[in-house]
């Protein structure tokens, strides 16, 4: 047994007690806390340590007492993989006795046997100090056991020097540990990302004509110019023909009707494959390739689904659940149906082909140069295969992300991200007025979700189109696109769709009447207009400034108005600080007063500072806490950067 006298508890940040690791990128910061207390009064010490996984020693960052037993450090993760952590404390006794001493020459009292305990102290630094240091602990250690020297050693006794050596030098008597905790750092990108979906098959120039790979390569420039770096295409394998799905996801497909992407499989091939209209898999390199010259990359979709003339369903039938009459009961997520798709059967017998085959499938892919994956239902399928797919994945490519698309149950969202998922989509879709939105953004950014879970926002998709966009203005497609990219540092739209603001839906549906999913349509890509203007601004503004780079560093404030929403971001060093403030009003002007957080960014109550409308570049010379705006639905939100 073990003795200890030091009790670690609660040490933050962790999730499930360490259980599953906390995420960062590279140069992130973690902060470090934890309750760390002993009985009776002696001195403590404790430090952080800390080691990126092909290290071999652990470096060290020394704790500080904050408030109530609560001790706080922070160490920065330099480059991806994991780091282990974890929080070590003792009893420091060199401190423990200066502080003893100090309490009795203040005092008055005599303290010579105090200096001969402390020798001993002293004698146990000596060698791990510069050469310097040591002639002076040789000093020490004479005067210490000198009556002649008594004033000179008991100034010396409470030396900061003497401090400061005590300090950078513990004897870790009866040190605890606590247990090892993971942070798995990724790329920028995994914090930091802006994406834009479109349908290749649209990207045609002629009417009726099935677009291709050499037509998305026309549309990058447009996309680069409009500030996205991520270029997300729906499915791009061969479409089932066997229950092919007709216009407006009806269950007889005509001639010509082209299928939904998700329905994957048929005689061309299944996930390996590429969809013949679109062109060749040299053709598709070729587009992976331009779209990085264009300083973005290309997310693929992953879709662990089958059509019912995938080669899976011949070569592999273990992989499918039959029923009595030889048949797979299709898709269904009601009152959704899928008659073009049947669903892996996951408790199949033969589960580690399966799984295998699911690998390949994502290697092939990352082979060709695909490092972002936008997975489809991943909430359909186990969690512990995609802990252990990601886990494969990464372990080879740490560039890899994944998104999760699973607009499901919080508890699901939660756990796809503990168990490796980079990203995920949110209930922003549908968040909407005031308390809506305050209250989504705290839970994920105020809780534990903040450690492990990073959101992306959209405000449409093609499976979504939420009834508050349907018919609506210029001003609310603004709007719901400044709060996205303002709110979360991740964001994506479905695109043109967006941008021309088509909305039109199915009757008492959130679905897109005439919807891409199951046919091309013709654009009119050279078309700009104010909405795709204020994009394009607001992406450059987030790729401007760090505060807009993360998610989690910000701060709602009071403002006298319900249809006002106001909030101040910052970066870790606050070299970049932002107060956004947005209209959730449409059709009318709203204004209101804002209580500036002063405190928070540095700024006194007296002082007078400037604020820079990033939009429009106007200046305002704003004065104390509470200050005015106002806004119309022509240009209905300010992105104002503080200049003290």
């Amino acid at each position: 047994m073990n003795q200890k006298r030091v009790v670690i508890d609660y040490v933050s940040p962790s999730v499930n007690n360490g259980l599953f690791f906390i995420k960062r990128v590279v140069n992130e910061i973690v902060n470090v806390r934890a309750f760390i207390l002993a009985d009776g009064h002696d001195v403590l010490g404790a430090s952080v340590l800390f080691k990126h996984e092909k290290e071999k020693k652990w470096r060290e960052t020394r704790m500080t007492l904050d408030v109530n037993d609560e001790w706080i450090a922070a160490f920065t993760v330099e480059k991806q993989g994991y780091y282990n952590y974890k929080v070590e404390a003792w009893v420091d006794h060199a401190l423990n006795w200066q502080h003893g001493i100090e309490r009795k020459i203040e005092d008055g009292q005599y303290v010579k046997s105090e200096l001969l305990e402390g020798v001993a102290f002293l004698q146990a630094i000596k060698t791990q100090c510069q050469e310097n240091d040591g002639f002076y602990l040789d000093h020490l250690i004479n005067i210490f056991q000198d009556e002649q020297h008594y004033d000179e050693a008991v100034k010396e006794a409470m030396s900061t020097r003497l401090h400061h050596l005590f300090f950078e030098f513990p004897e870790k008597d009866l040190a605890n540990n606590s247990i090892e905790y993971q942070v798995y750092v990724d790329r920028k990108k995994a914090r930091f990302s802006t994406w834009y979906e479109f349908f290749p098959r649209s990207a045609g120039e002629q009417e009726g004509v099935h677009g291709t790979f050499k037509d998305c390569e026309r549309l990058l420039p447009r996309i680069q110019k409009m500030g996205f770096d991520t270029v997300y295409l729906p499915p791009v394998h061969p479409i089932g023909e066997v229950n092919r799905k007709g216009k407006n996801n009806t269950t007889e497909a005509k001639e010509g009707d082209v299928g939904s992407p998700w329905g994957i499989g048929s005689q061309y091939g299944g996930h390996k494959a590429i969809h013949p209209q679109l062109g060749s898999l040299e053709d598709f390199k070729n587009l992976i390739e331009k779209t990085k010259e264009h300083g973005m990359e290309i997310a693929m979709d992953y879709a662990l689904q089958a059509a019912p003339d995938h080669p899976w369903v011949k070569d592999h039938p273990a992989w499918f659940k039959w029923r009595p009459d030889g048949t797979v009961q299709y898709a269904e997520n009601p009152p959704k149906k899928y008659q073009d798709i049947l669903p892996i059967y996951w408790e199949s017998t033969d589960y580690e082909n399966l799984w295998k085959e699911c690998l390949d499938i994502l290697m092939f892919w990352i082979d060709c140069g695909i490092k972002i994956f936008r997975v489809d239902n991943p909430h359909t399928k186990p969690f512990y295969f995609w802990n252990w797919i990601i886990t494969q994945v990464k372990a080879k490519h740490p560039d890899v992300i994944f998104l999760a698309e699973a607009f499901t149950a919080p508890k699901v969202m939660q756990q796809l991200a503990k168990q490796g998922y980079t990203q995920s989509y949110t209930y922003f879709t549908w968040r909407n007025n005031k308390h809506e939105l305050t209250e989504y953004v705290e839970e994920l950014t105020k809780t534990e979700l903040r450690e492990y879970m990073q959101p992306n926002f959209w405000p449409n998709t093609p499976d979504i189109n939420p009834f508050h966009l349907q018919g609506a203005n210029e001003a609310k497609h603004i709007q719901r696109y400044v709060l996205a990219a303002t709110l979360s540092s991740s964001i994506g739209i479905y695109g043109p769709v967006y941008e021309y603001m088509i909305s039109e839906a199915l009757l008492g549906r959130e679905e897109y009447m005439n919807s891409e999913k199951f046919q091309f349509t013709k654009y009119d890509w050279s078309k700009e207009n104010k909405v795709s203007t204020v994009i394009t601004k607001v992406n450059h503004i987030r790729r401007d400034n760090e505060a807009l780079q993360q998610t989690n560093n910000i701060n709602f404030c009071y403002v006298e108005n319900n249809n006002l929403l106001a909030f101040y971001k910052w970066n870790d060093s606050k070299s970049n600080q932002l107060l956004i403030v947005i209209s959730l009003d449409d059709f009318s002007m709203q204004q209101g007063t804002v209580q500036v957080p002063l405190n928070q960014m540095g700024i006194k109550h007296d002082q007078t500072f400037e604020v820079q409308d990033l939009i429009t570049n106007n200046r305002y010379s704003w004065r104390g806490e509470w200050n005015f705006v106002e806004l119309h639905p022509t240009l209905p939100f300010h992105i104002f950067k503080i200049i003290k």
